[in-house]
């Protein structure tokens, strides 16, 4: 093992990888704390997240696989030397982590009034719809709870398999690597690849869709597309890693680029009509318009005194109930209600009678 496990010094090399671990710690940064200062990840596609997280496990698993003679071979090496040898693995294992956190807090910051449907009921004519929010959850947020989970059997999956074959090869050698392994290392490699090389077609897509760069961070792509060329620089330079190990961060970097050049199209269109990233009026270009129109709307548009709204509100469960329950109600027996008619209503002789009868009949029904 001591011929196998010596440590090798490459200034420029480690160079390279120290700079890129602090590069794509920063690059992943103004995105995290886009969606916490906005308190909203409106705007991710979940499908883009669920391929991200996958294809960023499976790189990182790949390049344990490929290096694991080396990294046994930290129980040999000094600690400064452990960390040198392994910072391909340490490097991935990064934007794995990174990348994560964006799932974690898109689920976290998922707008609340697209989680559940809401409705707007409208109980009389004369009456404004009343908003009702349901425990209905919507397609799309049930969906990110489904993909949610995905991730995490994903990751638990590929991760018991790995250290599963792993066992089976005691040696820290690469070149007596067995078949077995050989064949779940490239596996790894290539669906990491074909997973990346989906992974921003649902994004792009969703961001054509809907027309808005919502909680996507600019800074970060501007960041993140010419580093890719360095990522993968970095990793194929590492020694025991081939093209499966790297492919998947260009074909990202390539697919990335494209996301990049729209958002900045949709950004500079949303500018010039006087709106956000989120498609909301711009603070600056609506505060005139909103203090002259506030007159005319609060003249135009009466807010219906809580009165109504009871009596709406009563009526309708009164009207559900009967229908419910098969109770007739006599023409007869209704009489105008106002704001006038006193609570507590003079009753003659017959009206009494009737309550005996209706609590009867009550009684009866229960």
């Amino acid at each position: 093992m001591s011929s196998v496990c010596e440590p090798s010094h490459n200034a420029a090399q480690n160079a390279l990888t120290a700079f890129m671990c602090i590069g794509i710690t920063i690059s992943y940064l103004p995105q995290h704390w886009r969606i916490i200062s906005s308190k909203s990840s409106e705007g991710f596609s979940p499908w883009f997240l669920l391929l991200g997280s996958t294809s960023s496990a499976s790189g990182m698993l790949n390049i344990i696989v490929m290096q694991w003679g080396i990294i046994k071979c930290c129980r040999v090496l000094t600690f400064g030397s452990c960390i040198e040898s392994i910072a391909g693995v340490l490097q991935l294992a990064l934007v794995w982590i990174l990348f994560v956190m964006i799932l974690v807090l898109y689920m976290i910051y998922y707008p609340p009034h697209k989680k559940y449907v809401e409705l707007d009921v409208s109980l009389r004519d004369d009456v404004p719809p009343q908003h009702v929010k349901t425990a209905v959850k919507r397609e799309e947020w049930k969906l990110s709870i489904v993909l949610s989970w995905v991730v995490v059997f994903h990751i638990a999956f590929i991760i018991f398999v790995t250290f599963l074959l792993l066992s089976t090869n005691p040696t820290p050698d690469a070149t007596h690597r067995s078949r077995q392994l050989q064949l779940w290392a490239t596996f790894l490699g290539v669906s990491s690849a074909l997973l990346a090389a989906f992974q921003y077609t649902p994004q792009i897509a969703h961001t054509y869709r809907i027309k808005l760069v919502g909680a996507l961070s600019i800074p970060m792509m501007c960041l993140q597309t010419p580093g890719a060329i360095l990522m993968v620089l970095s990793i194929a330079l590492r020694p025991g890693t081939n093209w499966t190990t790297w492919i998947s961060y260009a074909v990202a970097g390539i697919m990335q680029g494209i996301l990049l050049v729209m958002c900045i199209i949709f950004r500079a269109r949303q500018h010039k009509h006087g709106l956000d990233d989120f498609g909301r009026p711009l603070a600056s270009s609506t505060v005139a318009q909103g203090e002259d129109s506030y007159t005319s709307s609060s003249a135009s548009v009466r807010t219906p005194p809580p009165v109504l709204v009871e009596a709406a509100l009563g009526d309708a469960v009164q009207s559900d109930v009967r229908s419910e329950h098969g109770v007739d109600v006599v023409e007869g027996e209704s009489t105008a209600v106002s704001e006038e008619t006193p609570l507590l209503a003079k009753q003659n002789g017959s009206q009494t009678g009737q309550r005996g009868g209706g609590f009867l009949a009550w009684f009866r029904r229960r």
